[in-house]
């Protein structure tokens, strides 16, 4: 594909190229055609527009009856008539002849379905030290997924078109398919345009969305991953709207997003930052006595303090793998990870006090046998007796939902106006 590093974003008032489309039955007319993939953030919300909402009831509840999805929308039957016919043409629902009951008369009582043939999303997850790569068909699932190392250049924009070339080589695979958008989830603040400040990885302004925009083709939304990751909650259970949740995450980073209503808040200055929180006292993590959360809970800061105690161990698989066969060090250090993690939790909890609190990231689901000392932890810290803790629904995958979330973001919010954007 034709470069088009020096280009603007596009967006809807943005000029456009004219290409001539053959119509059949009818005389070649000019149909506008953007020069370059669009590029957004990513919403984060769950939409009330009239075609989303019949998507979703569709993707949760199908197959469903007109009426029934009046009924669970809360739209008109007339409206929801009108949105089904336009799905149905774009191709995101599909109808379910063999399931219409018998002896009934008229399409209002064939029941539709979201259509998980022939569409995919791309997802990609840019981690510190891992990149995943993901497709995702129409109901948010994993139709593929590969893991790279995150590329080491001191261009950052390299490391972006390296990372865009791997997804591009991946999508390729999909003979058949038609891909629809890429969502992007990294760490950092994300600006408008799909812009990234990432301090860890020392990148600052880098053009995310409009290098991977370019290398696959696609429209592109990017957004903070730990946000994206408390928004593949909702895409898997939507009936939690009503509810608020605090989502916490921790792996290499660590990091907080919050949900009101059904929408993510993503504040304009970025993603809260906890890093730097203090730990409190510690044994056998954080052997520098920085005092800092992510340098003592972090996946590089439990292998350095594993190291420092004198066991050989070069991951965290294998620390984990020496915890269960016995060895008495391995297991206090990754339980003294979830004392450290379930204090912070508490504290945290305690300030915005949500209905819920998810648990999110390999730090608690890759050893499940520390949970009860993060449950102790938070017990003994927080100031309410009665909170809702739960771990994450999408546990190791998190990553992958998390850019899968954003893949499908622009077409779960409004549909019909996000295949405008597809080639």
């Amino acid at each position: 594909m034709t470069s088009a590093l020096d280009r603007p974003i596009l967006s809807k008032s943005a000029p456009v190229g004219v290409v001539v489309r053959p119509v059949a039955g009818a005389a070649s007319r000019p149909v506008a055609k953007p020069s370059v993939p669009h590029v957004t953030t990513a919403k984060l919300q769950l939409s009330t527009k009239a075609a989303a909402l019949v998507l979703r009831t569709a993707r949760v509840s199908g197959p469903v009856f007109r009426d029934d999805a009046a009924a669970l929308t809360g739209l008109s039957i007339s409206t929801v008539n009108r949105q089904v016919s336009a799905l149905l043409k774009a191709g995101l629902i599909r109808e379910r002849a063999d399931l219409t009951p018998p002896g009934a008369v008229g399409r209002p009582r064939v029941p539709f379905e979201i259509n998980t043939d022939g569409y995919l999303t791309v997802g990609i997850h840019i981690g510190y030290k891992v990149t995943s790569i993901t497709t995702h068909d129409l109901q948010h699932r994993v139709a593929g997924a590969i893991a790279i190392p995150t590329p080491q250049a001191d261009d950052p924009e390299a490391v972006v078109a390296q990372i865009g070339a791997s997804a591009r080589r991946f999508a390729d695979r999909w003979v058949g398919k038609r891909l629809l958008w890429a969502g992007v989830a990294i760490g950092g603040r994300v600006a408008d345009g799909g812009f990234v400040d990432h301090p860890r990885l020392g990148w600052e302004g880098v053009p995310v969305g409009r290098l991977i925009a370019e290398s696959l083709g696609l429209p592109v939304s990017v957004a903070s991953h730990v946000e994206a990751m408390a928004a593949a909650e909702q895409v898997v259970n939507p009936a939690d709207q009503s509810q608020n949740f605090l989502y916490f995450y921790a792996r290499e980073m660590v990091g907080i997003a919050f949900s009101v209503d059904g929408a993510v808040h993503t504040p304009a200055a970025g993603p809260p930052t906890i890093g730097h929180f203090p730990t409190g006292p510690t044994t056998l993590l954080d052997p520098d006595r920085t005092g800092r959360l992510e340098p003592t809970v972090s996946d590089s800061g439990i292998l350095y303090a594993a190291q420092r105690a004198g066991l050989e161990v070069d991951s965290l698989d294998e620390l984990r793998t020496l915890a269960r066969t016995g060895n008495t060090v391995a297991n206090d250090i990754l339980t003294e990870r979830g004392e450290v993690l379930g204090r912070t939790v508490a504290l945290i909890s305690d300030i915005f006090n949500p209905d819920h609190v998810i648990l999110g990231g390999q730090a608690f689901t890759d050893y499940p046998e520390a949970l009860p000392a993060v449950s102790k932890a938070l017990r003994a810290t927080t100031v309410i007796t009665q909170r809702d803790v739960r771990v994450a629904r999408s546990a190791i995958t998190v990553q992958q939902k998390a850019a899968g979330a954003v893949a499908l973001d622009a077409i779960y919010a409004d549909p019909l106006d996000a295949l405008s954007y597809t080639a």
